[in-house]
């Protein structure tokens, strides 16, 4: 089977996330048996990337990488955000979409490698999208208002000017509707990012599929004993930048000089992080931490707090925390995070200050409660988060696509109410 995917940012230009899903399902396919060809947005990166440097990437034998440069720079990625078309990317994803031999199209962060546009490309394939983001139902990406708050409204044409954000005209001509209409599935990786594009009237047939890590990610790390630390401490991981709440967190760490705090990542608000922990000898900032190095720091924690204000879609750190046996502290109020860190059995939530502290100091003194939430989490790891299930799970979607094909001839939506209203369609498809 040949599968194309398309994204905006991937191996070494990327800032992980939906780039490392992408990444992970490929190679899981590769292992299998299947071409995959990645292509993605190099002029993208480099109009957003600042200070990020380039991650250290090689693909492995069968993974097929088309980095897209377009000689023009920012002025590709400038073009999509304004017009919602692959513009000078449009020929050479034409080319290997529409190619006869290409079996499955798999669109993920579309925002700048071609927009709703480039949904309409590869029409003889099956033709899959996964939403990593909020960037369907928010030019923003995140349901993150004002860089203030998560978003209780839609204000956002006012929205993109406080984030200077280049206007999207587009997104008031029904462009988006238009091209998932194209879609075979639309794919979430939690149900409460699936319910929240449903009540935003999202049309297009939805299929949850969690996230997964592959089945060699702890290889070495899993069974070893942690390294040994003179102090108990916490982790925390992700890009620096506010909506993530790590300033909510450092000050917390006032309130508890027994525990060191290590933070991984970088990003354009790890100065004013950094300045905010000055005074604390506590905290600590561990740079840019990748596979391994990343698993031997969560490895080694009482638990790994994910302070996110926005809505995430579902938080691969959680995942990453529980392949090692760590469990999660996380803030009730980042989206799918309660649903993937506290229904999953595997960490605490919060909500306010007073009770996050009271949940750390819960996790770092606790070790019946710690193990308990270790275990619960480990097991959803190897279980419904694993490698297998997911592929499993894909591959049962293709061919149940495949097999409405041959039954029922693909049906053309006069618009986007019409594909709503396909509920039997939607019931199938869920059930995956």
């Amino acid at each position: 089977m040949k599968v194309c995917m398309v994204t905006t940012f991937f191996g070494a230009h990327s800032f992980g996330g939906d780039a490392a899903y992408v990444d992970r399902l490929s190679r899981a396919l590769v292992r299998r048996g299947h071409e995959v060809h990645v292509f993605h947005c190099v002029d993208a990166f480099n109009s957003v990337r600042g200070n990020h440097p380039l991650r250290p990437y090689t693909p492995p034998p069968g993974l097929h990488v088309h980095p897209l440069e377009s000689g023009v720079g920012i002025l590709s990625p400038l073009a999509t955000q304004v017009t919602g078309q692959p513009f000078f990317k449009a020929e050479p994803l034409r080319e290997a979409l529409d190619a006869i031999d290409t079996d499955v199209v798999h669109f993920h962060n579309i925002s700048l490698v071609g927009g709703p546009g480039v949904l309409k490309l590869g029409r003889a394939a099956v033709r899959l999208m996964t939403a990593h983001e909020h960037w369907l139902i928010c030019p923003m990406h995140l349901l993150w208002k004002y860089d203030k708050k998560a978003c209780d409204g839609p204000e956002c044409l006012r929205c993109m000017i406080a984030g200077h954000r280049p206007p999207q005209a587009w997104r008031y001509t029904g462009a988006i509707d238009r091209g998932l209409l194209e879609l075979d599935a639309l794919i979430f990786p939690s149900r409460h990012t699936l319910e929240e594009h449903r009540q935003r009237g999202i049309g297009a047939p939805m299929v949850h599929l969690p996230y997964f890590l592959p089945d060699d990610w702890t290889d070495g790390i899993e069974d070893e004993e942690p390294k040994p630390s003179p102090r108990p401490y916490l982790a925390a991981a992700g890009r620096l930048i506010k909506m993530k709440g790590f300033h909510r967190l450092i000050p917390m760490m006032k309130l508890l000089p027994e525990v060191d705090l290590r933070i991984a990542g970088t990003g354009p608000y790890e100065a004013e992080l950094k300045r905010l922990a000055a005074d604390l000898p506590n905290v600590t900032f561990e740079g840019l931490l990748g596979g391994h190095d990343l698993a031997r720091l969560f490895h080694g924690a009482r638990a790994v707090v994910v302070p996110s204000l926005f809505p995430e879609t579902f938080g691969y750190v959680v995942l990453e925390a529980f392949a090692v046996r760590t469990p999660v502290v996380v803030h009730k109020g980042g989206g799918a995070l309660y649903e993937t860190g506290v229904l999953s059995g595997g960490g605490l939530g919060y909500q306010t200050d007073a009770e996050l502290l009271l949940a750390l100091r819960r996790i770092v003194h606790d070790d019946i409660l710690r193990d308990d939430l270790a275990h619960r989490g480990y097991a959803v790891r190897t279980g419904e988060w694993s490698e297998t299930a997911h592929v499993d799970r894909y591959f049962k979607l293709i061919q149940s696509i495949l097999a409405g094909r041959r039954n029922t001839p693909r049906p053309k939506y006069a618009d986007a109410s019409a594909r709503r209203s396909t509920a039997v369609e939607n019931d199938r498809l869920s059930n995956i």
